[in-house]
């Protein structure tokens, strides 16, 4: 199924998006009800898709597993839902490796700057061995960890204030990052003046001047109606971001293997819908949001690529990750230090 741009913006989306409860028959109670939170607006592909999926799963488990999805940081903060995902009060959650980074070290290797120069090179490491790497590590913390990736896109950097033309306009910039070292690191070695801030306190931050940039995927500054206020948007694709689909153990082990079964197939395969949706609304939504009045420009990645090296940002990575996994990752995108 292609999600096109109505669909997207117009998803409709309440205190919980609950596909199963329409499919279950009238006399069977759910055995199970998991919740499932993220971050994202419900209009977002990864909502749209998990929502087909929640009632894909109610069926094909006829009714023993109901899934109620709660989008746009119902539950609380990533750092708060990730906390609740541990305790087992929430029983699945959708996080960037990025800021899964603060209990999974190896998680955020994925988002090393300016690494990537495509989604070739990243499905080659995010569905070969780098992932398989990063997945190991994962469920050494407790977790459980669906195979796919779901994909988030490429980084673009907005600003209020002036256009990234090069490394030196990041001198100074006052940018809100997630929660998460690699990004600090990043913004640092350029320059900037980098702000940790949970994503659902961006839009507010970025209103009252707290900061005067952030950076995210072209699907989100929609759906997070950034443009609101941002003036300009430089295309830098600094960095490739996705989502592990995490599961409480405990939770999940609680399922019968044949639920277990159908759940992961169905949340894998929304995963790989989410992938094609992002990809064709990319190549929509610049046009869209230039629209709402974002003003676009393509820096130059070489030079910026170049301040990172110069920096150290490189080497002081390799050190943190190790020459293991720093060499999974050079397997698909080259030498980078």
């Amino acid at each position: 199924m292609n999600v096109n741009r109505r669909k997207f913006v117009g998803a409709a989306g309440g205190a919980a998006l609950i596909g199963a409860a329409s499919l279950r028959p009238a006399w069977a109670a759910p055995q199970y009800r998991y919740k499932y939170a993220n971050n994202l607006p419900p209009s977002h592909p990864m909502n749209v898709r998990a929502n087909e999926a929640a009632k894909a799963i109610a069926k094909d488990t006829d009714g023993r597993f109901e899934l109620a999805i709660f989008p746009s940081s119902q539950l609380g903060s990533d750092t708060d839902t990730l906390s609740q995902l541990r305790s087992g009060a929430v029983e699945f959650f959708t996080l960037s490796g990025l800021i899964l980074s603060t209990l999974v070290p190896a998680s955020s290797i994925s988002g090393i700057g300016f690494a990537f120069p495509n989604y070739d090179a990243v499905w080659k490491a995010m569905d070969g061995d780098l992932g398989a790497y990063i997945r190991k590590e994962i469920e050494g913390k407790g977790l459980v960890v669906m195979d796919k990736i779901w994909d988030s896109g490429f980084r673009q950097v907005t600003t209020s204030n002036r256009p990234i033309n090069g490394p030196g306009d990041f001198k100074d910039l006052k940018i809100r990052v997630p929660v998460s070292p690699l990004w600090t690191s990043m913004f640092k070695a350029l320059g900037a003046a980098p702000a940790s801030i949970n994503f659902n306190e961006t839009y507010s931050a970025l209103q009252t001047k707290v900061v005067d940039g952030q950076e995210n995927p072209l699907a989100i500054i929609q759906t997070a109606k950034l443009y609101e206020v941002q003036k300009y948007c430089s295309l830098t694709n600094h960095m490739w971001d996705g989502f592990w689909f995490l599961s409480n153990r405990r939770a999940w082990e609680k399922l019968p293997k044949d639920v277990q079964e159908v759940v992961a197939r169905h949340i894998n395969g929304a995963a790989m819908g989410v992938r094609a949706d992002v990809l064709a609304l990319n190549n929509d939504l610049q046009s869209q949001l230039a629209k709402q009045g974002l003003v676009f420009n393509t820096p130059e990645p070489g030079p910026i690529r170049d301040a990172l090296r110069q920096a150290g940002f490189y080497k002081e990575w390799q050190g943190k990750y190790g020459d293991k996994a720093w060499g999974l990752l050079e397997q698909s995108v080259g030498k980078l230090s």
